[in-house]
């Protein structure tokens, strides 16, 4: 099959509907209009705070690459880089920008492609087709980058590259090679601290398209919740998933692999991996841990959803669904400015074991299992992390942030930011109770965690875990939360008997969903006559 171009941005001059005007993306129809104007926004705040440190000359941005699969000529759906994402909004590969500190100029360097290219990727556009769709101050060719940094850099401006640690991967930021350049014309510890920092602070035009994107990856998540069964496969849940985010928000990508988890699946936390890829058949017992996102325009959603797949919550997934529903509630009422992020993970691992104490499966003073670190064993992941334009967005430790909190291999340590919360930082905030084998093995077999575990531990034995997830900011006095999923029991158990979503009373006001026109849900062929919930076969049967 022959590559095809990218869908290109839509140009519009008279978009007075949204009373905005000028250049974005969209894919049609009604999906989301992203306004040029927000990259315009970006790279004026990173000029400033260019300014703010001392620095002069220019900065050079290095866009993503097309590439093939292996050795074949097929070639992978493209995904933009995401610093030059977020300074440029482009779409196409092989691309450099540069900005001009002091003036604020910007130019995007594209690929000179020649005509016989034109019968498999369609008509060749002029540089000033760029400069208009990207809304930037002028356009040259990626063979004129070399030559026109040097030129700069000759006059006395420092090049500014970017290079440093995305301290989750611990892989490095690839700078922009300019061999030409002279070294001490380059300057490359600087970019990546102010730039990293200031993605973590998402503007008012970040904020409404993150709104969106977790609006459809709400709905995505109530429609495959009303249409779960048992005897479905783990990999038709994702399907279903995926085809409503871009059917109905054009999202085209998801923000990371969707986690499809059900029953002892649920205990291994990024499920959904090439070595176990969503492919266990549900039981009518079992508990599904979903945890899906979609990404639009390179912004992130991440939401879990923990429900029974019969339909109604049975008593041992009852109370652990209430230790970690209590979590949620516990975290998202204390979150605002000055909050420091890893009292928000003590405070949910706290509301855990308090909720296993309180049913019996652990025995003994909450303040000493809090000292012992016992909180890990059943939330070995962090409370949550920084979300924006990756899912585990950047800017959780930088050269000036709190250090990373080092108790034990598993909880504190493994928490994406120490932060002190501030207003329009994005947050996920997902704790979970999960019996992991390993873990619950390994905490019988040490003295100072075995006082507190009881012989009713053994019934939750193959049972999974239960994660619940939302997207949040912080406001000046608390937060808002982006996430549009039922969430209290009632509300699980009233959707999947077919009930109305959203509700028409908000019976849980704490959680401070930020209500919105729900995407309109999928109309799906029928594969299957449904009697009733927990058989096999599968059909929506009107409810989606």
């Amino acid at each position: 099959m022959e590559s095809r171009p990218e869908k290109k941005a839509r140009v519009d001059a008279t978009a007075a509907e949204d009373g905005e005007k000028g250049p974005y993306f969209s894919l049609g129809g009604n999906t989301y209009k992203v306004y040029m104007s927000l990259h315009k926004e970006n790279r004026t705040r990173l000029v400033a705070a260019m300014k703010a440190v001392g620095a002069s000359g220019v900065i050079v941005l290095k866009g993503g690459e097309a590439v093939t699969r292996h050795d074949t000529d097929h070639e992978e759906i493209f995904r933009q880089e995401s610093y030059f994402q977020w300074c440029f909004g482009v779409k196409e590969p092989d691309m450099y920008g540069s900005i001009d500190i002091d003036t604020g100029a910007a130019c995007l360097f594209i690929p000179r492609m020649p005509e016989t290219v034109e019968p498999w990727i369609g008509a060749i556009e002029p540089p000033e087709s760029f400069k208009k769709r990207y809304d930037v101050d002028s356009v040259a060719y990626t063979d004129e980058v070399e030559k026109n940094i040097t030129a700069a850099a000759a006059s006395g401006h420092m090049v500014h590259v970017l290079y440093g640690m995305n301290s989750d991967s611990k892989n490095f930021a690839e700078p922009a090679a300019l061999p030409s350049v002279p070294d001490e014309m380059k300057k490359k510890d600087l970019l990546f601290q102010v730039i990293a920092n200031l993605r973590v602070f998402k503007t008012p035009a970040e904020l409404a398209l993150m709104k969106y994107v977790s609006n459809v990856s709400s709905a995505a998540h109530v429609d495959v919740m009303r249409n779960v069964r048992a005897g479905m496969g783990e990999f038709q849940m994702e399907s279903l998933f995926n085809h409503y985010i871009y059917y109905r928000g054009g999202c085209r990508h998801t923000a990371y692999t969707c986690i499809c988890a059900c029953g002892p699946s649920a205990a291994t936390l990024h499920y959904g991996h090439a070595g176990a890829p969503n492919d266990r058949k549900l039981s009518a017992d079992d508990i599904a841990l979903l945890d899906m996102g979609a990404e639009y325009h390179c912004y992130a959603s991440d939401i879990t959803c923990s429900y029974p797949v019969s339909g109604k919550f049975n008593d041992k997934q009852r109370i652990i669904y209430e230790g970690v529903l209590d979590a949620v509630k516990a975290v998202e009422t204390a979150m605002k400015p000055g909050v420091s992020w890893p009292d928000m993970h003590r405070l949910a691992a706290r509301c855990v074991l308090a909720n296993l104490l309180k049913h019996g499966l652990l025995v003994g003073d909450l303040d000493e299992m809090d000292a012992a670190n016992l909180g890990a064993t059943f939330m070995p992941h962090g409370l949550g992390h920084l979300i924006g334009l990756d899912t585990h967005d950047v800017g959780g430790y930088l050269d000036a942030d709190p250090k990373r909190i080092d108790e034990g291999p598993f909880g504190l340590k493994n928490l994406r930011t120490a932060r002190v919360l501030q207003p329009r930082m994005c947050f996920t905030v997902e704790p979970g109770c999960y019996f992991v084998t390993k873990l619950i093995e390994k905490a019988q077999a040490d003295p100072k965690l075995n006082r507190f575990l009881t012989p009713k531990i053994a019934d939750y034995k193959n049972f999974g875990g239960v994660r619940i997830e939302d997207v949040v900011t912080v406001t000046d006095s608390g937060i808002e939360n982006f996430t549009l999923c039922p969430r209290t029991m009632d509300e699980i158990e009233s959707v999947m008997a077919g009930g109305s979503w959203p509700p028409e009373k908000d019976t849980a006001p704490w959680l401070k969903r930020q209500w919105a026109t729900p995407v309109p849900s999928t109309t799906y062929t029928s594969w299957g006559q449904v009697t009733g919930r927990g058989t096999a076969e599968h059909n929506c049967h009107g409810t989606c």
